[in-house]
């Protein structure tokens, strides 16, 4: 009777054993398949992210599967539009391994006053969102965010970085990317851009289906005079 007792109180024990190592394994695996994902994306670009595919099947005025999207290489990305998305996104972009604190420190005392507060994701932040990740927010796509972050932040630099981005950010209805959008905004390459036309479209970044460079409101008119004050003071990659 006593060694029967014994065995009943191991078979808990072993079963949580079980469940714990199959844990570990998933957390292993996990852990391998991120950062091959990201390996490749460092060397082979994006082909589609869940953003546009989702806008494909929405109901809205872009016909099913139009989207206007065209991958240019970082040194072919205008200077102007590299140096406005800094200014407007993110403008310690150069200097934070991918989460700005001081931000989220300032953010969290204007929270405390009781102000508003700018959303604030650093430009790694979405790019690791957009890339890799669903757009529906949830706690547990924050902390996925946070790990594809570092990823990026630690295999890709911040040249690769921002050239993603500006190749895949969402600029206009069906509208990806910084070739893309100057050709549909000013019928132009994305080299070309006027100081003027790149603050523009980094003005209109955060909800650009409803924004256009081509009829500014008074906010967005704002928004680039300011944009266009910061971007002498940017740091972008060489």
């Amino acid at each position: 009777m006593a060694i029967k007792r014994t065995s009943k109180k191991k078979k808990p024990a072993s079963k949580k054993k079980k469940i714990l190592h199959l844990f570990i394994r998933l957390v292993i695996y996990f852990i391998a398949f991120s950062i091959a994902w990201v390996l490749i994306y460092r060397f082979i670009n994006p082909p589609i992210t869940w953003l546009m595919i989702q806008r494909n099947f929405e109901n809205s005025e872009v016909p099913k599967k139009v989207i206007k999207r065209k991958w240019i290489n970082y040194e072919d990305i205008s200077t102007n539009l590299k140096l406005a998305a800094v200014a407007s996104e993110d403008a310690r972009f150069m200097q934070h391994n991918g989460f700005d604190t001081e931000a989220i420190n300032q953010a969290f005392k204007r929270n405390q006053l009781g102000e508003s507060i700018r959303g604030g994701s650093t430009i790694s932040q979405q790019t690791a969102k957009n890339v890799f990740l669903w757009p529906h927010r949830s706690w547990l796509r924050k902390g996925f965010e946070a790990w594809f972050t570092i990823l990026i932040e630690a295999l890709w630099g911040k040249e690769r970085i921002l050239e993603v981005y500006l190749n895949i950010i969402e600029m206009g209805p069906g509208v990806y990317g910084a070739e893309a959008a100057t050709q549909f905004y000013y019928d132009k390459p994305a080299t070309s851009l006027t100081k003027r036309q790149a603050a523009l479209l980094a003005a209109i970044l955060p909800n650009p289906r409803v924004w256009s460079p081509n009829r500014p409101t008074n906010f967005i008119n704002r928004k680039t005079n300011t944009i266009l004050r910061y971007m002498p003071y940017s740091k972008i990659p060489e």
